[in-house]
């Protein structure tokens, strides 16, 4: 393991003797919420993984360190600090070089799970291409992440504020399979439905661990996106979602918001426009996902204990 990669005692004894073990993402507490809601859904999520029978590996990089599972105080600490780099692909080297602290993207995450020996990642929604690529190129790294990193993903679907048929045809051209978990319509983040099918269904943790498994048996294969949708009682519709996106996307667009800064501007600004509707519904498809992810590497460690 890298020297600067240091996991948690929780999360080494598991990694150790073989138990489940989930990765998630930091920048949902540092950039995707406000305070207090950050810290109370960080943990939130780290119950929920507990309760299903795995270990919750929340990962940042803390001075220079990066962290693979955090204590309770660190994710306090981290939900109220300034300041705090938002990390990719290209950042997380950096800031670990540089002795900084930072919340892990998606992509950034996948690295660090699959570097720590984690194989399952629940998050909010994956980055993918923005509305617009065609002329300001701005496709998140998440997508490269998951065509190169071994690790499944589980998400709501990708952010409702991209171009979402874009988003599938490059995770397409990645070869990336994009599981719809339950449904044959592929979920939205905020909404269940996107109007487009999904590329394939599987309907519960096993057939997906199967999946896993299956799938690492091919050398040099990437990861693989379960995309779970919104619980019914906490979706925003679809129709709804879409006028307030473009009403955020404007606002940003005139403020000359660009590159990684869309994302949490707009999603700030969607949550005045819905009267807070948009973050509990965040709160919901997250908590939500922890718990498929929790299952899902579970049911890969049974299959790997029942040889």
């Amino acid at each position: 393991m890298i020297e600067e990669i240091i996991p948690s005692p929780e999360v080494e004894e598991a990694l150790v003797t073989g138990r489940p073990v989930v990765a998630l993402e930091s920048t949902i507490i540092t950039h995707g919420m406000p305070w207090p809601k950050n810290v109370e859904t960080a943990r939130a999520v780290e119950a929920v993984i507990r309760e299903e029978g795995a270990v919750p590996a929340t990962i940042a990089v803390i001075d220079g360190i990066l962290r693979i599972g955090l204590a309770s105080a660190d994710l306090e600490d981290l939900a109220q600090a300034s300041g705090v780099m938002k990390l990719s692909r290209a950042d997380l080297a950096f800031a670990i070089a540089q002795r900084r602290t930072g919340s892990t993207t998606v992509a950034a995450t996948m690295m660090a799970a699959h570097a720590a020996g984690i194989s399952v990642f629940a998050t909010g929604g994956i980055g993918g291409v923005h509305r617009g690529a065609e002329t300001s190129f701005d496709i998140s790294a998440d997508l490269d992440e998951l065509g190169r990193t071994p690790v499944c993903v589980v998400a709501a679907g990708p952010k409702a504020l991209l171009d979402i048929p874009k988003t599938l045809e490059v995770l397409e051209t990645r070869g990336v399979p994009v599981i719809a978990y339950g449904t044959d319509e592929l979920p939205a983040f905020w909404s269940r439905g996107s109007g487009l099918v999904a590329p394939y269904r599987l309907d519960t943790a096993q057939e997906i661990a199967r999946l896993i498994s299956t799938r690492a048996r091919f050398a040099g294969h990437g990861g693989i996106l379960v995309a779970n949708p919104v619980p019914e009682d906490a979706e925003i519709p679809a129709d709804e979602m879409n006028r307030h996106i473009e009403a955020a996307l404007k606002q940003a667009s005139a403020s000359g918001i660009r590159g990684k800064d869309v994302t949490p501007y707009v999603l700030s600004k969607i949550l005045e426009l819905t009267d807070g509707r948009s973050l509990e519904t965040n709160i919901a498809l997250v908590v939500n996902n922890a718990r498929l992810a929790a299952r899902i590497a579970v049911a890969a460690w049974a299959a790997s204990i029942e040889g």
